[in-house]
């Protein structure tokens, strides 16, 4: 019973994917809806990338230090560690994850607004495909600003980590300096960029299905961001997994 249901929303999903990703009717309005989805999912979550990023490279740093490296490591295996699980999970595969919970939830609860006030349907009457104007502004939109958003979440890390070095004094700048700059693989970067994008299209593709295919009234909106969610958070888990051995 529970295959039979996924394999149901699964289909609807799908043909949902296959009216959104169709020409748009006035390229002029998808140009402007595209650079305001770009700044409402994209810049407005710039901010909350940065603090948690700059918290978690401090503690990273802060842990490996004082619970991990002993006499026997070298001294830069702090920043070494530290630079190895920003690129590779953090700030792709985590920091999804947290996105998803601010931008999946706002994208379902918009449109599932949207759905409950018949703003949905006018569009439908006007002969407007609903589908592609509102949701595909969003995916495109949160895909091209992941890897911004990535980036600035690395740097943000680091900085975070000469945080501890400069102001808590846990390990020498020096060192921190060298294990961020010892053997590093530019392809881990990389890595990370390719593996956000597929999250990216997760939370924008999952969170809008669940709002634009709403039923019911406005108590169901809440419901609709809860499983947006958990079921976007799920997927970015399950192909975490399968795009880190592939891409390793």
């Amino acid at each position: 019973m529970l295959i039979q249901k996924f394999l149901i929303t699964f289909a609807h999903y799908l043909l949902l994917m296959k009216r959104v990703f169709s020409r748009p009717e006035r390229m002029r309005m998808f140009l402007k809806r595209y650079l305001t989805e770009m700044a409402q999912l994209g810049v407005d979550s710039i901010g909350i990338v940065l603090l948690i990023s700059f918290f978690i490279g401090a503690v990273i740093c802060i842990q490996i230090k004082l619970n991990i490296q002993t006499a026997w490591m070298p001294l830069w295996t702090s920043g070494f560690v530290t630079r190895e699980i920003m690129l590779l999970e953090f700030s792709s595969s985590i920091m999804c994850l947290i996105l998803s919970g601010k931008v999946g939830s706002n994208i379902a609860s918009e449109l599932g607004t949207m759905r409950t006030s018949q703003q949905i349907d006018a569009l439908e009457i006007m002969g407007i495909n609903s589908a592609s104007f509102l949701i595909l502004p969003k995916i495109a939109g949160l895909v091209t600003m992941i890897p911004l958003l990535v980036t600035f979440s690395t740097a943000s890390g680091f900085i975070g980590a000469y945080a501890t070095a400069y102001v808590g004094h846990i390990i020498t700048p020096a060192d921190l300096t060298s294990g961020l700059q010892h053997s590093f693989t530019q392809w881990f970067f990389w890595m990370g960029i390719i593996k956000s994008l597929f999250f990216a299209f997760i939370i924008s593709s999952v969170s809008s299905f669940f709002g634009y295919t709403l039923e019911g009234g406005s108590v169901e909106v809440g419901k609709a961001s809860t499983n947006a969610v958990v079921s976007s958070s799920m997927l970015i888990l399950f192909s975490d997994l399968f795009l880190t051995h592939l891409l390793s």
